[in-house]
């Protein structure tokens, strides 16, 4: 791409915020242009509004530390300086509803990391490996909203990316019955253990809204297109538990699972090695080379070891082995704040620039 796409970050203050600045640093197609946040933030050098909140492991890049604040309510400013927006503002799912769907109004192609439209039956949910052609649903959100280059598309719960990429490329086997337990890194709360000294040696078994996402989402991303909306699947039956313990970055996934055709253990890991998807096909910059890579070893995978597969951006399954309830269990990994956020809706939008949806203006 001889001239990068000009970004702005809504909500670039917090922790997805500041990783979507870290991964875009140095991006081939894409560069930062413009960080938005709350009014108390707005005026100041993006330095000063973060103060000592960075978290992450690599330095702020230089050239948005200067760049001045804007109101994340200031939709025609922002609109009228950007191509389009990755959003990670941290307000109620009403606010973040309206304000998404306002910077799509004014034509600005938004890829969100929000939850708020994962439901909102035109908008596409992509893990671009899985569900691609999602993105044909595209045209059918800007006549609603009465736009030419405006739409809004997102990207799933962090955790369900643990394990649903290991068992879409089982789909040809049809999974019937899917039991899935996560053990989620406190990143996935915004949280480092210096603000949560309390997670220290501590496991606790809930996070709210958790379990239904990871029961519903992946069904969501397994529908169809009809109509001019996302019909869900309605296979597998998913069941999970939802678990926040003491690690800083990587979500854990104890599956179970049967099949209508159960296949061969061999069968599974040929699927696992072989499986590739649109990012792949395309050479997209953060498209990992091999997305899903299987650990031999049978303490693999582990979060400190295997979280930063493919710059954070592969899965990594371990612990594959016949079961006496179900026909099969494993482990899966993902990198909950690359892979399952920020490095997730970049994929993404990669893979609306590649088929047109994203331009220049």
């Amino acid at each position: 791409m001889e001239k990068k796409l000009k970004v702005g970050i809504l909500g670039g203050t917090g922790m997805v915020g500041q990783r979507f600045i870290s991964l875009l640093e140095n991006h081939p197609w894409f560069e930062v242009t413009l960080v938005a946040a709350s009014p108390r933030s707005a005026g100041k050098t993006y330095e000063k509004a973060v103060g000592g909140r960075w978290k992450m492991a690599t330095p702020m890049p230089e050239q948005v530390k200067h760049l001045i604040v804007k109101n994340v309510n200031d939709v025609e400013e922002i609109a009228s300086l950007v191509d389009f927006v990755f959003s990670a503002v941290d307000m109620s799912k009403d606010e973040i509803k309206a304000i998404e769907e306002a910077y799509a109004k004014a034509e600005i192609p938004v890829v969100s990391n929000n939850s708020a439209h994962r439901w909102t039956p035109d908008v596409p949910m992509i893990v671009p490996e899985l569900n691609p052609e999602h993105i044909d649903i595209i045209p059918y959100q800007k006549k609603r909203l009465g736009t030419t280059r405006g739409f809004i598309a997102v990207k799933p719960n962090c955790s369900i990316q643990s394990y649903t990429p290991a068992l879409h490329a089982l789909k040809e086997f049809e999974p019937t019955v899917v039991v899935a337990t996560t053990y989620q890194a406190i990143s996935g709360a915004g949280k480092t253990f210096e603000e949560w000294p309390e997670m220290i040696d501590n496991v606790i078994p809930y996070i709210g809204g958790e379990e239904e996402k990871s029961e519903q989402e992946p069904l969501r991303i397994w529908g169809h297109i009809e109509d001019g909306v996302i019909k869900k699947a309605t296979a597998p039956i998913i069941t999970s538990q939802c678990i926040r313990v003491p690690v800083s970055d990587g979500h854990t996934a104890a599956v179970f699972v049967s099949f209508k055709t159960k296949p061969t253990k061999e069968e599974i890991l040929n699927r696992w090695r072989q499986f590739e998807g649109e990012p792949q096909k395309l050479n997209l910059p953060s498209a990992p080379k091999q997305f899903i890579q299987y650990c031999e070893e049978e303490t693999g995978p582990q979060a400190k070891f295997h979280r930063d597969y493919e710059n954070g951006m592969g899965v990594s399954v371990g612990r594959l082995r016949e079961d006496s309830v179900y026909d099969y269990k494993f482990v899966g990994l993902s990198h909950n704040t690359v892979r399952g956020a920020a490095g997730g809706a970049v994929l993404s939008a990669e893979l609306l620039t590649a088929k047109g949806y994203i331009t220049h203006k």
